[in-house]
């Protein structure tokens, strides 16, 4: 509902003043919330606030292994990044949630209304406590309401993660039981809502037993696998959700990010925007920006793991390390050229072609989120709805937890793994198990990894989500962490220097890389054509590879500590100073 994106500011000072027990004269009262259905659901509207934003979903994968940027995130440097500087130990929203729960229960509301709202608060509360564990492994589980001052917490020690996620498989059990509406325009939570958050919570337990063995639950794993099969397949089975097809193969995963109304037959939670209400994104602004976002370019070991449209690895062809960008976009999954540019975009009508002028460092250029008009390119003005949850996640999250159990059948395949290449317009292999491990694929990204089915479901994966803000968490439960720091950001094929490129092959050149030591190409240039030095001066950090590709950032390393302190954030210093039973993370100091 639109409403929720203009009420919620509204209720900020109402909020804080319950939290304190001060009611503003002539406002609402504990019993207009607690004894209202429209108070329950006007408070529950503040819930909404405490989940990552639709900003944050589309700048979700800024600090990745597969994403080349223009400065590097300080918690991928050396001693750059300690509990001083760290942040996120913030309990103010689960103070609210908690609040509903216990003073909802006036009698003077039927007991399904009052477990409607106890299930949408516990809901939230699952999903602060999931991003709370993810960041930081062990928290304090709080169910009560927290003073303002949160002495409680001042003093708490750290619960298990085994605890802690068992009440989050509570939290959103209840949720699913009790929460009644089962439809809604994609910006609220539904009971399926909760079943798909369930299934994403516990794939990200069950992995990170299975792959952090230093944790002595491995033996767990399959419990949390088991919960993840529950929970999609009765979303599956029940709910009202499928792929978007309605676009054709070329263009209907895209549209899913590109359309101001939530496409709610895929989508079951989204941040949506309104030109009326003034409550604009900035996607396009930080996506094709030379300043004001990362210039986040794709990379090439990456964008390599994306299949031809025959099925087969990209990898597989003969001439794949030589191939001209033109020739490399050709006969592709078009989910590759829903998530980049490549030959034949066109913004505003004209033909569009990796910019090297001011955005791309390896010439590959996303363009999910982006809306092909560039009137939306100079600041805040996007309308496009950003999903947060959607179907096509849930069936990943089947197929993997069942890979991972060694229970995905055929049919299982077909209808998840295969059902999301069919969409994308790939024509074999859809309704087979695969049956050969991808060497390029395995080497590059999983190389303890020898089932072709788990590789492939983990391929499909990091295609089908890139760029919506799973991959760093993906990284750390899976413990490739060290990807952050080794994946080679490299870009397209460059044959040689001083040589003219027509990045789209339609008669126009686009490109022309020059030895940096020189001051200019040494062949003359047509204008409009963009001039790119290698190497040469200190502060240029385009490069080549030995086979000839373009690198970016060779020069400054990237870091992931040996003891892998890096699966979890430090707990801020400010927390530590305050509290004697807090015990700092693993290699933070």
């Amino acid at each position: 509902m639109k409403h929720i994106i203009y009420i919620l500011s509204i209720l900020t000072f109402i909020l804080s003043s319950c939290e304190m027990h001060e009611l503003p004269e002539a406002s609402a009262t504990e019993d207009d919330i607690f004894g209202t259905e429209s108070g329950l659901r006007t408070y529950s509207y503040s819930f909404y606030n405490n989940i990552t934003s639709g900003s944050d979903a589309y700048k979700g994968d800024a600090m990745s292994d597969y994403g080349a940027v223009n400065s590097l995130n300080n918690f991928l440097r050396k001693d750059a990044y300690s509990a001083e500087t760290s942040s996120g130990w913030s309990w103010t929203a689960l103070r609210n949630i908690n609040h509903l729960i216990k003073e909802n229960n006036n009698p003077k509301l039927a007991e399904t209304v009052r477990n409607n709202y106890t299930g949408i608060a516990r809901f939230f509360r699952a999903w602060f406590y999931y991003d709370m564990v993810v960041r930081f492994g062990d928290v304090p589980w709080v169910d009560q309401p927290i003073a303002v001052d949160e002495k409680e917490l001042l003093f708490a020690k750290r619960d298990s993660r085994t605890l802690v996620m068992d009440k989050i498989m509570e939290d959103l059990d209840y949720a699913y039981e009790h929460i009644a509406a089962v439809n809604s325009d994609g910006t609220t939570i539904t009971k399926w809502t909760a079943l798909a958050l369930k299934s994403r919570i516990a794939l990200f337990e069950g992995t990170f037993r299975q792959y952090h063995t230093t944790l002595g639950l491995k033996n767990t794993a399959s419990t949390f696998f088991n919960h993840t099969v529950d929970a999609a397949t009765e979303l599956m089975e029940k709910g009202p959700y499928r792929l978007n097809t309605g676009q054709g193969v070329e263009k209907s995963q895209r549209h899913l990010f590109i359309s101001d109304a939530v496409q709610t037959n895929e989508v079951l939670f989204a941040v949506a925007f309104s030109k009326d209400l003034a409550v604009l994104n900035d996607a396009n602004w930080w996506w094709t920006s030379a300043t004001y976002g990362p210039r986040f370019s794709l990379v090439r070991p990456f964008i390599n793991t994306i299949l031809n449209i025959d099925g087969t690895p990209y990898t597989s062809r003969p001439d794949f390390e030589t191939e001209m960008f033109y020739d490399e976009m050709q006969n592709r999954d078009h989910r590759l050229s829903q998530l980049i540019r490549t030959p034949g975009y066109t913004r505003n009508g004209v033909a569009a072609p990796p910019n090297f002028a001011s955005y791309t460092y390896t010439g590959y250029q996303p363009i999910k989120y982006t809306l092909d008009d560039s009137y939306h390119d100079n600041g805040r003005s996007n309308t496009n709805a950003v999903p947060l949850i959607r179907y096509a996640e849930v069936l990943l999250n089947l197929a993997e937890a069942k890979a991972e159990l060694g229970t995905l059948s055929q049919g299982d395949w077909t209808a998840t793994i295969g059902a999301l290449r069919a969409r994308s317009g790939i024509t074999s292999g859809i309704n087979s198990l695969p049956t050969k491990v991808d060497n390029y694929l395995q080497k590059t990204f999983f190389p303890l990894i020898n089932d072709p089915v788990l590789l492939e479901v983990r391929r499909e994966r990091q295609v089908e989500l890139a760029l919506e803000g799973f991959r760093f968490n993906d990284l750390k439960r899976w413990n490739r962490g060290e990807l952050m720091a080794t994946l080679e950001w490299s870009g397209i094929y460059v044959p040689a220097l001083n040589q003219l490129i027509d990045l789209d092959q339609n008669g126009t050149f686009d490109v022309v890389f020059y030895d940096g030591k020189e001051s200019a190409p040494s062949i003359k240039v047509p204008a409009g054509v963009i001039q790119v030095p290698i190497a040469g001066k200190s502060t240029n950090f385009q490069t080549l590879t030995p086979t000839k590709h373009l690198e970016w950032f060779k020069a400054q390393s990237r870091n992931w500590y040996d003891d892998n302190r890096q699966i979890f954030y430090p707990i801020p210093a400010t927390a530590i100073v305050k509290n004697d039973n807090l015990e700092q993370n693993m290699g933070w100091k």
